[in-house]
């Protein structure tokens, strides 16, 4: 699996994705990081491109357009870009591979492989959502991590989660303790829940 991360705020998203995929689902993963990731991932944590790229199993140089992940033959499940900026999705819809972000994406696109957008931008004008309306019809999926609380988030990290799980899912790696909705149930408190009964 390919994970991009991009230099728009939420570089938790990608963090915690490469933590799901290493630790519970044990995918092998390919990284790359953008230079205005590593900033931001600074800025936003504390974090440095070491700690991203100790949770991979590959890393690769931004600039490194003649890597293998800049070829279809290289077989992968796809890409996941967490977060991804307007800048990256906008050159992904135009096919500006100028750097190995850009082109691994296209890659995806042109193999029919899953590419997951998690776009973090609001508020969207109307050339951000033609953008996205035209990378959906190339076959990409647009994901902004949009958080639910209907399983009563406590932390940060729970609501991180929450789109997280989303992408797994997206990506047929369910996690096995993913919170679902269950039609309201687990929002009763104990002694209260609904039997089916009037």
């Amino acid at each position: 699996m390919i994970i991009g991360v991009s230099g728009a705020s939420g570089s938790i998203y990608g963090y915690r994705l490469l933590e799901r995929l290493r630790q519970g689902l044990k995918v092998e993963t390919h990284l790359i990081l953008t230079r205005s990731a590593e900033r931001t991932a600074f800025l936003e944590s504390g974090r440095t491109a070491a700690e991203f790229k100790a949770l991979a199993d590959y890393a690769y140089a931004l600039e490194d357009i003649g890597s293998r992940l800049a070829s279809g033959s290289f077989l992968t499940q796809g890409m996941v870009i967490a977060p991804c900026s307007i800048h990256s999705m906008s050159a992904i819809a135009t096919g500006l591979s100028s750097n190995l972000l850009i082109r691994a994406a296209d890659v995806c696109l042109k193999e029919r492989r899953k590419l997951i957008l998690m776009v973090r931008e609001t508020p969207l004008h109307l050339g951000h959502l033609r953008t996205m309306v035209a990378l959906t019809e190339m076959g990409a999926i647009i994901l902004p991590p949009v958080p639910g609380f209907y399983n009563q988030p406590k932390t940060i990290l729970d609501i991180v989660d929450h789109s997280v799980d989303r992408v797994l899912d997206l990506l047929n790696l369910p996690a096995p303790d993913v919170r679902r909705w269950d039609g309201g149930q687990s929002a009763l408190p104990k002694g209260r829940r609904k039997t089916g009964k009037s």
